[in-house]
């Protein structure tokens, strides 16, 4: 290969769009800024929330219906729950329902719509920090 046939228009212009190309990949790719958040999902221990104090509140009239889950969450770090949290909760199928925080206390409340008790099979609780909120 001698030099004429690298400086031919066509290699030129290919090496100049590579080059612009890697430099506009690079650009974007170094402005993805993730900031520090709090999640966690699975069975076994899970860092980002503790879940504790679970309480099933029965519908009044017919104790075999579940009308409220509350729950207290707080995040591994501080034992607090920031006010961008979310948390969703999981019991029948595949039915996801969003918890509502006290304003004062880290305690957690879904309302269901009486559900039948018997068809409640698991317990999912996915929290996550939501900056955008």
């Amino acid at each position: 290969m001698n030099i004429s046939s690298i400086l031919r228009p066509r290699i030129i212009v290919a090496v100049a769009l590579a080059l612009i190309m890697g430099s506009a990949a690079y650009g974007f790719a170094a402005s993805n800024a993730i900031p520090d958040t709090n999640a966690g999902a699975g069975v076994s221990v899970v860092s980002g929330y503790h879940i504790t104090d679970v309480i099933y509140g029965l519908n009044g009239a017919d104790p075999s219906k579940l009308d409220t889950v509350t729950f207290t969450m707080k995040t591994d770090a501080d034992e607090t729950t920031v006010a961008e949290t979310v948390a969703k909760v999981n019991l029948v199928g595949t039915t996801w329902v969003t918890a509502v925080r006290d304003g004062v206390t880290d305690d957690w409340t879904v309302t269901l719509s009486s559900i039948e008790l018997s068809s409640v099979d698991k317990l999912n609780i996915v929290a996550y920090t939501d900056n955008h909120q």
